[in-house]
């Protein structure tokens, strides 16, 4: 049984899905995205419910008898987004046109679940390595759908709000032009995105992938928009993977207006989408562990310079040809 637990303190949701801890320990000869073991039919890209979902279109209903300890039902869907039927590939490893795929598959998520009026924030994302939790290590990622607005992108939107009433422009195109001033911390660019590590991040590595356009959300992408997205991402993963010369873990997390929703309704004045990498690596071997003053306080630290880092990533870009950006096969 799931549910929806309010917190005072951040007015916010915790989930509490005890259904979540019967989620068995597979075997190592074992996949269950894989085709041939019979769960799931052959695919190109698939989005999966999950077997074990922390919230769902039919909640079990939650009673509320206290006042004060606010709980409700966890209504909302999570969806495994699986990326290939090939298990052995990374996402830095699948072709262009196959991470376009992708994209074109959170498209059509996002357009699905934006129709349900109970449904606030759609939120993709990817958990990549054993370092951030994986068990499975099949290329997928993951979509929830939120019947309330996140802490953090409600945080995003409340300041972009504030910027934006101060000086009439949106806070990201600002941020933008000034990344674009120094120029010391952009990765890679092209038509439509740019990938960089901000001015402010709390990881060394922490790219974040930026719509130059300032689209709303993934679901006002034309094709080609999504395309030059699919392009970012594949040089992106493989830069990441070519920092130390081993697999790379990453946090891959999708930020877009919300849906559904009176008070943010017109936030595609003042918001838009972006990707944020949260990769917890600092040395090859070495994890930046977010800690008692990150977690506790919410005070981050950065052990690197970020200018340090998004030098050696453009170093990568600049002496390896990754891809040929007019082949989408590759």
């Amino acid at each position: 049984m799931s549910e929806l637990r309010y917190n005072p303190f951040l007015d916010t949701y915790t989930i509490v899905a005890s259904n979540r801890q019967k989620r068995p320990h597979l075997p190592k000869d074992y996949c269950p995205f894989c085709p041939q073991y019979g769960q799931v039919p052959y695919y190109d890209v698939m989005a999966y419910p999950n077997d074990f979902p922390a919230l769902s279109t039919n909640p079990e209903v939650v009673f509320s008898e206290n006042s004060f300890f606010i709980k409700k039902e966890a209504y909302g869907a999570c969806e495994v987004i699986l990326y290939s039927p090939e298990h052995e590939k990374r996402f830095s490893q699948l072709s262009v046109n196959q991470i376009l795929k992708i994209c074109r598959l959170w498209k059509e998520r996002f357009l699905f679940y934006k129709e349900d009026p109970k449904i606030k924030y759609i939120f993709p994302f990817e958990n990549n390595g054993e370092e951030v939790g994986v068990t499975i290590q099949h290329p997928h990622g993951q979509l929830y759908a939120y019947s309330w607005i996140p802490a953090k992108i409600r945080t995003e939107l409340d300041n972009c709000i504030k910027f934006y009433k101060l000086s009439q422009k949106p806070l990201i195109l600002t941020w933008i032009e000034k990344e674009k001033e120094e120029n010391t911390r952009i990765i890679y660019e092209n038509e439509d995105f740019i990938a960089l590590i901000p001015f402010f991040t709390d990881y060394p590595y922490g790219v974040q992938i930026v719509d130059k356009n300032l689209t709303p959300n993934i679901g006002d992408m034309t094709d080609n928009q999504l395309l030059n997205l699919a392009l970012t991402l594949k040089h992106i993963t493989m830069v990441f993977d070519r920092i130390f010369d081993r697999p790379f873990p990453y946090m891959l997390c999708v930020h877009q207006t919300p849906v559904n929703d009176e008070f943010y309704a017109d936030a595609s004045k003042y918001y838009s989408f972006h990707i944020e990498f949260y990769p917890p690596l600092r040395e090859k071997d070495k994890i930046k562990w977010y800690a008692s003053s990150e977690m506790g306080a919410g005070a981050a630290t950065n052990t690197q310079k970020v200018e340090d880092t998004a030098k050696i990533l453009k170093n990568i870009l600049k002496n390896d040809i990754l891809i040929n950006p007019k082949n989408d096969t590759l």
